[in-house]
């Protein structure tokens, strides 16, 4: 028993060195998932799934990942832009829920409506938080660019975004079979 609990363990557990850029490791814990699918089924979003954002992750690695929360797994990930806080370039993510700020926010979103935007197909994005509550007004959705590539490009970076959740077109295709079949909203979750 104490054998099965220790491989568990360090399954899903993470030290400090997998949070270097050269490190491909899921660098969240399987308490991260436990935490998403108890506040999941306490807010009447769906229990099945959620998507997971670690931005400490170079952004030329994938770090949007789609969680499969029944079997405590990762069903597929992809990469992802964080906001250049109106700046010309940032290479690291810093936060900031102020409206007209361009960065990006941390903490948990309801996954909204489908619309056609600027571009193309989008999902509004609606912060469930104090650092993220100005979401909506602030226009931050899931949308995709083709600044975002499909595969890991590190050490390279890909572009920022606005603030936006932002992936590659592929990859908003993958996320919109999963967002269309759930009766329910999906938690979308930018750890910090």
């Amino acid at each position: 028993m104490f054998y099965s609990l220790f491989i568990a363990a360090t399954l899903f557990t993470v030290s400090a060195d997998s949070l270097h850029p050269e490190k491909t490791e899921f660098p969240v814990t399987l308490s991260k998932i436990v935490e998403a699918k108890s506040f999941c089924r306490k807010n009447g979003y769906d229990t099945g799934v959620c998507f997971l954002l670690d931005l400490s992750i170079h952004n030329g690695r994938k770090r949007f990942f789609v969680c499969d929360m029944l079997n405590n797994k990762i069903i597929t990930s992809g990469l992802v832009t964080h906001g250049s806080c109106n700046t010309h370039y940032l290479s690291r993510v810093l936060y900031s829920d102020k409206p007209g700020c361009g960065c990006s926010s941390a903490g948990k979103y309801r996954v909204g409506d489908f619309y056609k935007g600027m571009f193309v197909d989008a999902y509004k994005l609606f912060g469930l938080e104090n650092s993220n509550r100005h979401a909506y007004e602030r226009s931050i959705v899931l949308h995709s660019h083709s600044c975002v590539p499909d595969n890991d490009i590190y050490p390279n970076q890909i572009c920022n975004s606005q603030g936006c959740t932002t992936v590659s077109p592929a990859f908003l295709q993958t996320l919109e079979t999963i967002i269309l079949k759930k009766k329910k909203p999906i938690l979308l979750w930018v750890l910090d």
